[in-house]
């Protein structure tokens, strides 16, 4: 890991909490720092997310946001664990990946996993999990998530009219994102899901 912006290492010093765009290739976030792997315009910090995220100090980012980057990290729950380490208390994590019934998910060669529903459920305290209980006993790292969100994909049958409406009614309740991926995502897929996460320290 490489700090390549010396504002970073200015925030830092100061104690300034900073916060953190993962895998920002060229899609840079106003008021968030660049980080990737390869050193190119855009990027304050030069990781590489499969290694421990060595230059950032415990609780000092108050945010991160990361757009279809961790269906590529081999090494994703060390990441969660890193993750936790360096956001403060209640600080905020919004992911975005593909879904699991997005065939584009499965085109790209460097996708490692997939993502539904209860995915970061594994990663949340029981009284923070939906009625059906998943396990939460790989790390002691806890997570709430606050929201997730799924977004349809484009078809022939899902033109913008239908597609804003069905989108609407998937993403009313956990009850209904449950239902929508036991019984209907193989037929009319999603694009993408969203996660709203909070550190819980």
């Amino acid at each position: 890991m490489r700090i390549v912006n010396p504002k970073v290492q200015d925030d830092l010093a100061a104690g300034r909490t900073i916060r953190l765009n993962l895998g920002v290739g060229r899609r840079s976030r106003p008021g968030y720092y660049g980080v990737d792997w390869i050193e190119m315009s855009g990027v304050d910090v030069v990781a590489d997310l499969n290694e421990p995220l060595t230059e950032l100090p415990d609780n000092s980012v108050e945010a991160i946001y990361t757009h279809h980057t961790f269906e590529h990290v081999v090494n994703f729950i060390p990441l969660l664990k890193e993750i936790h380490r360096v956001v403060i208390p209640n600080g905020q994590v919004e992911v975005v990946v593909p879904h699991f019934s997005s065939p584009y998910g499965y085109s790209d060669p460097t996708h490692v996993r997939f993502f539904g529903l209860y995915s970061f459920y594994y990663f949340a305290d029981e009284i923070d999990q939906p009625k059906r209980k998943v396990p939460a006993f790989y790390i002691p790292e806890r997570f709430a998530t606050d929201a997730i969100k799924i977004t349809m994909m484009p078809t022939l049958i899902m033109c913008k009219p239908i597609r804003r409406l069905t989108t609407k009614i998937v993403n009313s309740s956990i009850g209904m994102l449950d239902w929508y991926e036991r019984s209907w995502c193989r037929n009319f897929p999603a694009d993408s899901i969203k996660y709203s996460l909070r550190v819980k320290k």
